[in-house]
Protein backbone atom coordinates (compact mmCIF):
# COMPACT_ATOMS: atom_id res chain seq x y z
CA UNK A 1 0.00 0.00 0.00
CA UNK A 2 1.41 3.55 -1.09
CA UNK A 3 1.86 5.81 2.37
CA UNK A 4 0.16 8.86 1.21
CA UNK A 5 -2.67 6.21 1.76
CA UNK A 6 -2.50 6.06 5.14
CA UNK A 7 -2.50 9.83 5.52
CA UNK A 8 -6.14 9.60 4.05
CA UNK A 9 -8.99 8.97 5.12
CA UNK A 10 -13.18 9.39 4.40
CA UNK A 11 -14.62 13.01 5.54
CA UNK A 12 -11.31 14.49 5.04
CA UNK A 13 -10.99 17.61 2.65
CA UNK A 14 -8.44 18.62 0.60
CA UNK A 15 -7.49 21.20 -2.21
CA UNK A 16 -5.33 21.03 -5.06
CA UNK A 17 -5.65 24.36 -7.22
CA UNK A 18 -8.81 26.79 -5.91
CA UNK A 19 -11.81 24.21 -4.88
CA UNK A 20 -11.49 22.39 -1.46
CA UNK A 21 -13.27 18.86 -2.00
CA UNK A 22 -14.32 16.14 0.23
CA UNK A 23 -12.60 12.43 0.20
CA UNK A 24 -16.10 10.35 -0.12
CA UNK A 25 -14.94 6.85 -0.87
CA UNK A 26 -10.84 5.04 -0.85
CA UNK A 27 -11.28 1.72 -3.07
CA UNK A 28 -8.03 -0.26 -2.06
CA UNK A 29 -9.03 -3.09 -4.01
CA UNK A 30 -9.62 -1.24 -7.19
CA UNK A 31 -6.53 1.63 -6.87
CA UNK A 32 -9.10 4.82 -6.64
CA UNK A 33 -10.18 7.67 -3.92
CA UNK A 34 -13.95 9.19 -4.90
CA UNK A 35 -14.13 12.63 -4.04
CA UNK A 36 -17.02 14.86 -4.05
CA UNK A 37 -16.36 18.73 -4.92
CA UNK A 38 -18.11 21.60 -2.79
CA UNK A 39 -20.47 21.73 -6.16
CA UNK A 40 -21.31 18.27 -5.55
CA UNK A 41 -20.05 17.08 -8.17
CA UNK A 42 -18.52 13.26 -8.08
CA UNK A 43 -14.71 12.32 -9.76
CA UNK A 44 -12.76 9.48 -9.28
CA UNK A 45 -8.75 9.28 -9.64
CA UNK A 46 -6.57 6.19 -10.08
CA UNK A 47 -3.98 6.27 -6.85
CA UNK A 48 -1.37 7.60 -9.92
CA UNK A 49 -3.70 10.55 -11.21
CA UNK A 50 -3.89 10.92 -7.17
CA UNK A 51 -0.20 11.35 -6.52
CA UNK A 52 0.21 13.46 -9.27
CA UNK A 53 -2.71 15.97 -8.13
CA UNK A 54 -0.50 16.51 -5.30
CA UNK A 55 -3.49 17.78 -2.80
CA UNK A 56 -3.20 19.12 0.45
CA UNK A 57 -5.27 18.64 3.19
CA UNK A 58 -7.18 21.81 3.84
CA UNK A 59 -9.94 23.21 6.41
CA UNK A 60 -13.79 22.27 5.11
CA UNK A 61 -15.76 25.36 3.67
CA UNK A 62 -17.63 27.09 6.48
CA UNK A 63 -20.84 27.90 4.31
CA UNK A 64 -21.94 24.01 3.55
CA UNK A 65 -24.50 24.67 1.32
CA UNK A 66 -22.87 24.20 -2.32
CA UNK A 67 -22.61 19.96 -2.08
CA UNK A 68 -26.31 19.84 -0.82
CA UNK A 69 -27.74 22.47 -3.22
CA UNK A 70 -29.56 24.28 -0.12
CA UNK A 71 -30.12 28.06 -0.26
CA UNK A 72 -28.48 29.79 3.48
CA UNK A 73 -32.27 30.09 4.06
CA UNK A 74 -32.84 26.65 4.72
CA UNK A 75 -30.39 26.07 7.34
CA UNK A 76 -30.99 29.61 9.01
CA UNK A 77 -33.55 29.69 11.78
CA UNK A 78 -36.98 32.66 11.28
CA UNK A 79 -34.92 35.05 12.83
CA UNK A 80 -31.94 34.66 10.54
CA UNK A 81 -29.33 33.34 12.75
CA UNK A 82 -27.40 29.98 11.90
CA UNK A 83 -28.88 26.83 13.07
CA UNK A 84 -25.97 24.63 12.02
CA UNK A 85 -24.90 22.02 9.93
CA UNK A 86 -28.21 20.27 8.52
CA UNK A 87 -25.65 17.22 8.41
CA UNK A 88 -25.07 16.97 12.35
CA UNK A 89 -28.90 16.72 12.65
CA UNK A 90 -29.14 14.04 10.65
CA UNK A 91 -25.65 12.25 11.79
CA UNK A 92 -27.56 12.41 15.21
CA UNK A 93 -29.98 10.90 14.00
CA UNK A 94 -28.22 7.99 12.50
CA UNK A 95 -26.42 6.79 15.52
CA UNK A 96 -29.54 6.20 17.13
CA UNK A 97 -30.24 3.78 15.41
Amino acid sequence: MAQWLRDVSVGEWFEAGEEPFEIVGIDADAGVVLVQHFDGSLEEFDFDAWEDLSARPCAPPEDISGALDLDREDYEDRAGGYRGNPLDELNARLDDY
